[in-house]
């Protein structure tokens, strides 16, 4: 596709985009008009398009759209309690909600977490033009303060039977009784998100929600814990290692390692300015909104590389971590690398509730990976976009960063920007899609701070072991006249063959795959970074975006400039000695929906496809790089291959 087509398209997106909010101001004005207990106009609320922020998906991410009502004839006898301790929550723990004299139970009673607790929602409604895509001018939270998560009542199974009864009044002295309630329990995950929680009982289901009953708001015990560390590499030498974390407390902390050595942090935030708006408010500027607390950040030096060392953050006045062993990656050079590498993970609840996005896979990949990282077999990890899928609901950072804190905190943890944390409208993305909620880049950069030229300059590369990665962003400019191009170019030539034989290339958007889609592959990236590719004699090339895992031939323009031949056991061999297109792969497995491929089409170039979730092991020596897909759920290999100048 010519640049004039594609800058074509991208100004029809565009015009969509902005006719659509503007028919949105019309909807609402019409629906505005109705009863306050009545939602807005169905082709408004299930529209796709309506929905550029990936914000309705279901129908609990329709929430912030809903009017809240108010529950005719509330049981006098309702109560809400969470069995916590007078000490106030811990870190991570399970909490059980116990909801009880309910008079007629439904299946459309629910129960949500709302954080912070404690906020001003008395403002909220004083500037209606800000508040027109939930078309709710009543009571909140529901409009200022999306519910972290929530779930129905009848996930307790004795909830709608009304197995367990109450009696609340007799009849007569023989005790005989004339009004009985129900009662039920819920079980919440909760970690230390820092700011105060509430649990609300609601009626109505996610489409008509109305409040029946707020219990008593929670504190965290110690909302200045240090949590959430997670390691990166700063350069190719294996001597230095930063490492992340988030606190609710923005003095400055240390990090004690090595044998007694202790450096302070450096401490940065982000607000609600940094986010980014349309005429139609985004989650991450609005409703989404949540304190991120501080993030801080030291970088570990004289460190040896491939060495285990053990460290802690923290201070004496909020708390340390506990101690905790990591081990360096090889320097750039040396003889070998273990990795591993996917994309598009996110997270998902450890309860059965449900949030605004969820990425089903993520658990098992996690837990799998965590499992490789206990063997003692992997020096890094590579994440190549669509990170946490918080898009906008900057509370699922934190649930992210907890996910990933078994595998991030022991090996470094390196991540290229995807369209889930960058792209939206007017903001200098290449597609002016709004998929990361208004987040333009800003939470994603602060909390993995990589080893690139610049902000909002996501691109980098960095040498382990036998391998030079190079990680572009697919959601910047690469056409040829940009800087991005120029500096990937630069860096790809500058490659010492002798010292780093083997040449990684990672990004987000893909360049192949069989799966449908039009916005799957954007033909102008292949047109523009393709024959760089070949000219710089990339290896291996990898990329997320697509749901699954797929793997090509030597392929260059659409067609295989080489085939691998097969060894004794069957495993695929591409031979580089005699160096033809670079072999690339879709490993966007990790978590995200799997997206699976069409009966009966076959790409001649598409040698595997799998659309199971899972992650790509790889181990790289002088010679060669033997590559497996592990299957996250059976931990068996279907699919290995390897690439050999030997």
């Amino acid at each position: 596709m010519g640049m004039g087509s594609y800058s074509s398209i991208c100004w029809v997106f565009k015009f969509v985009f902005v006719v659509f909010e503007l028919l949105f101001l019309g909807s609402f004005v019409s629906a505005s008009s109705s009863s306050s207990s009545s939602s807005l106009h169905p082709l408004v609320f299930q529209s796709q398009l309506d929905h550029l922020n990936h914000t309705a998906i279901s129908e609990f991410r329709l929430l912030n759209r809903r009017f809240l009502g108010y529950c005719p004839n509330p049981s006098p006898y309702l109560q809400i309690s969470v069995n916590s301790s007078s000490g106030g929550l811990g870190n991570e723990e399970f909490v059980t909600v116990h909801v009880s004299g309910v008079l007629k139970p439904s299946k459309n009673d629910w129960v949500a977490m709302i954080s912070p607790s404690n906020s001003d929602v008395s403002a909220c409604p004083g500037n209606s033009f800000l508040y027109i895509q939930t078309g709710d001018f009543s009571n909140l939270p529901l409009l200022c303060h999306y519910p972290v998560k929530a779930a129905y009542m009848s996930n307790d199974p004795d909830y709608l039977s009304c197995k367990k009864k109450e009696c609340k009044q007799y009849k007569n002295r023989m005790s005989q009784c004339a009004v009985s309630t129900c009662s039920g329990s819920l079980t919440f995950h909760v970690i230390n998100i820092r700011t105060d929680i509430e649990f609300v009982f609601f009626s109505g289901g996610f489409d008509f929600p109305c409040i029946l009953k707020k219990a008593n708001p929670l504190k965290f015990a110690n909302p200045n814990k240090p949590l959430y560390g997670h390691l990166s590499s700063i350069d190719s030498t294996g001597t230095s290692m930063r490492l992340t974390w988030v606190s609710g407390d923005k003095k400055p902390q240390q990090v004690q390692y090595g044998d007694g050595k202790s450096l302070t942090s450096v401490v940065t935030t982000f607000t609600q300015d940094d986010m980014h708006s349309s005429v139609i408010p985004s989650p991450a500027k609005d409703f989404g909104w949540h304190d991120p607390g501080f993030i801080h950040s030291a970088v570990m030096t004289g460190l040896k590389p491939s060495s285990i060392f053990s460290y802690r953050y923290g201070s004496d006045s909020v708390g340390w971590s506990d101690r905790i062993q990591f081990r360096t990656p090889p320097a750039g050079g040396s003889n070998e690398l273990k990795f591993l590498a996917f994309g598009d993970m996110g997270k998902a609840p450890r309860d059965s509730s449900v949030e605004h996005y969820i990425q089903p896979g993520s658990l098992s990949v996690i837990e799998a990976v965590t499992d490789e990282i206990n063997s003692g077999n992997v020096d890094s990890i590579f994440h190549i976009g669509d990170i946490s899928y918080a898009t906008g609901f900057l509370v699922e950072w934190d649930f992210f960063l907890h996910q990933i804190n078994p595998v991030a905190s022991r090996v470094s943890y390196m991540t290229a920007i995807g369209n889930h944390e960058r792209d939206y409208v007017d903001s200098g993305s290449v597609y002016i899609l709004a998929d990361s909620g208004g987040e333009v880049g800003v939470p994603y950069e602060t909390y993995f701070p990589m080893p690139t030229p610049a902000k909002d300059k996501p691109w980098y590369s960095i040498e382990q072991g036998s391998v030079h990665i190079t990680v572009i962003s697919t959601e910047h400019e690469w056409s040829q006249n940009s800087e991005q191009y120029q500096w990937m170019k630069k860096d790809m030539a500058s490659v010492d063959r002798s010292r780093t034989p083997w040449l990684i290339f990672m990004g987000h958007r893909p360049m192949y795959s069989s799966a449908p889609g039009i916005l799957g592959i954007d033909q102008r990236f292949v047109v523009e970074v393709e024959p760089l590719l070949l000219e710089s004699k990339v290896d291996l090339a990898l990329f997320g975006h697509v749901h699954n895992y797929e793997r090509t031939c030597s392929i260059y323009k659409g067609h295989c400039k080489g085939l691998p031949s097969k060894d004794d056991t069957g495993i695929d061999i591409y031979d580089h000695r005699n160096y033809s297109a670079p072999v690339q792969a879709i490993i966007g497995m990790a978590g995200f929906s799997l997206d699976q491929f069409p009966s009966g089409v076959h790409n001649t170039w598409s040698l595997a496809r799998i659309p199971e979730y899972g992650y790509l092991r790889g181990h790289a020596t002088k010679t060669d790089i033997k590559l497996e897909f592990v299957n996250a759920d059976t931990r068996k290999v279907e699919d290995s291959f390897q690439i050999t100048k030997a």
